[in-house]
Parts: C-alpha cells; sequence; structure tokens
C-alpha cells in the first residue's frame, strides 16, 4: 500500500467526517482521562495504604486497678509476672517486627502533650492511665493473629487495631475508583459508538471509490486501511488530549493543590512517575480500541 495513497485517504476522510472526527476525539479523550484517573487513584491509594500501614500499631492494653474485674482483669491490676510473660511472648512471634513498651507514666506524658488546652489533664494523675504495648506487625493486616493470642489473656484488659481507624478513609478511596471505572466504562461505550458510526458515514461517503477498487482487484486491507487508520488517527488525537488533561490535573489538583494546602499529605502523594506510567496505556487504548471497532464495522458496512 503507497503511504501516500493511504495519507491522501486519511485526509480526505478526517476532513469529510471533521464534526464527528471531533467528536470521537474529545469522547476518547475524556473516557481515557477518567480511565487514567482510576489507574491514578489506585495507585494513590496503594500509596497511602503502604505509607499508613506502616505506621500502624496493635496497642495492647494491661488492666488497671480501676477497669472492672472480669474477663482479662478478673484478678485485678496487672502483675509483672503476667507482663513479663505478655512481653516474652510477643517478642516469640515472627509475626511481630517492633515491641514499645509505654509506662502510666509515659502514657500520662503523651496525654498532656495531646491535650494541652484541655481542663481534664489538671485533674488526670498517671495511676489513672493504663500501660500498653505499642506492637509493630511485619504485615499489618495479620492483627487477628494479636487479638486472638492476647485477648480476655490475665493482665490484659483491651487490644486495639489502628487500622479500623482508617478503614472508612480507604472505603472512600475505594469507592471514588469504583465511581470513576463506571463512568469511564460508559465512555468508552459512547465512544466506540462514535467510531462506529463515523467509520460507516466514511465508508457511505466513498463507496464509489471502493466500489472501484474493488472491481480492480484491490485486496480487502487495502480498502480498508485508509478507514482504520482515520479511527486510530482520531484515537491517538484522544490520547494525546488526555494526557494533556491527566498532566493538568495531576500538577494543579494534586502537585499546587493538596500537597501545598496540606504539608502532611507531600509525602503519601504520587508522583509525577505515576502519572507517566499510565501514558502507554492510554494510547494502547486509544488507538487499539478505535481501530478494532474500525475494522469490525468496516467487515459488515463495506462488504469486502
Amino acid at each position: 500500500m503507497r503511504a501516500q495513497f493511504v495519507l491522501k485517504e486519511i485526509g480526505i476522510g478526517l476532513r469529510r467526517n471533521l464534526t464527528m472526527t471531533i467528536a470521537v476525539v474529545v469522547s476518547v479523550a475524556l473516557s481515557l482521562t477518567l480511565f487514567g484517573a482510576g489507574l491514578l487513584v489506585s495507585s494513590q491509594a496503594n500509596s497511602m495504604k503502604d505509607y499508613w500501614y506502616d505506621r500502624v500499631e496493635v496497642s495492647i492494653f494491661l488492666c488497671n486497678k480501676s477497669d472492672p474485674k472480669k474477663d482479662g482483669c478478673a484478678n485485678g491490676e496487672v502483675t509483672n509476672v503476667d507482663r513479663e510473660a505478655i512481653k516474652a511472648d510477643l517478642d516469640k512471634m515472627p509475626e511481630v517486627k517492633t515491641i514499645y513498651y509505654e509506662s502510666k507514666q509515659d502514657a500520662f506524658k503523651h496525654f498532656k502533650e495531646q491535650n494541652k488546652d484541655s481542663a481534664l489533664g489538671d485533674t488526670l494523675t498517671p495511676d489513672q492511665l493504663p500501660e500498653s504495648f505499642r506492637v509493630k506487625l511485619h504485615d499489618p493486616t495479620k492483627f487477628e493473629i494479636i487479638s486472638s493470642a492476647f485477648s480476655n489473656r490475665a493482665g490484659v484488659h483491651d487490644v486495639q487495631d489502628q487500622k479500623s481507624l482508617l478503614k472508612p478513609f480507604f472505603d472512600l478511596l475505594r469507592s471514588a475508583q469504583y465511581a470513576a471505572y463506571g463512568i469511564m466504562a460508559f465512555m468508552l461505550v459512547v465512544a466506540i459508538l462514535l467510531i462506529v458510526n463515523t467509520a460507516r458515514v466514511s465508508a457511505f461517503s466513498r463507496r464509489r471509490e471502493t466500489g472501484i477498487m474493488r472491481l480492480v482487484g484491490a485486496s480487502n486491507f487495502y480498502i480498508q486501511g485508509p478507514f482504520i487508520l482515520e479511527s486510530a488517527v482520531a484515537g491517538l488525537a484522544g490520547a494525546l488530549v488526555a494526557s494533556g488533561l491527566l498532566t493538568l490535573g495531576y500538577y494543579f489538583g494534586i502537585k499546587k493543590g493538596l500537597a501545598d494546602a496540606i504539608e502532611l499529605l507531600s509525602q503519601q502523594l504520587i508522583g509525577f512517575d505515576s502519572v507517566i506510567a499510565v501514558f502507554p496505556w492510554l494510547f494502547i487504548l486509544g488507538v487499539g480500541m478505535s481501530a478494532v471497532a474500525s475494522f469490525f464495522t468496516l467487515r459488515k458496512y463495506l462488504k469486502v
């Protein structure tokens, strides 16, 4: 197939169906932007999980003299024997990464630091606060192993997992990711329908030329090639626009928005390398979707 002929036919097709082509480019761009946004939301959720889960601790609160005498606190305040036994068992567990013991005095000091302006700090004494072991796990999702091993054990009042505090936040991120994927799927359907319609209109407007080409013995690929490449060009343009939109969205929405507004988030947000990693998928999906949709449409309407 001569390159000059192909380029000429592509140009003719794009000019004849300029409005339809623009509609295809816009719909492909929007659907690919949402697809890329879904991938970035997923990457961001994983990044924040890794950041926060690495800081998640399991707290084993020991019995205080003011705790109700039931379950693990049936014998009253934790004894030195119980405390040492708990520490020894934690040291033996392969799931445990580090262990930090917080005494009543340490707990009182932390409480005063976190509640400087609270009047409660003036009435509270160290004896009213519980001792605890703060345990960091190699895999924070294995909290149940610690919970089942130490809940209701002598000297243990309660076992708490900080991961549960983060669950609503990650559920929100997951919902946003699913919403982006749902809208993306809808826009992809719209884009495919526009591509199919554009290919039909283009084939109909050039039915005379294709009829002559069939009569002179042109191959199916020779006839279909320009139509498929027109769709691929539109898909490529849509992918380029989507790449630009994602870049602008990252720069102004995340880099200059969240990162500058909330300094704490700057260590958790994904970098531009994550955005760049999405670009190849945009071009593969944009060009591939357009070319494949056009190919199957032309098999029916050109009857070659």
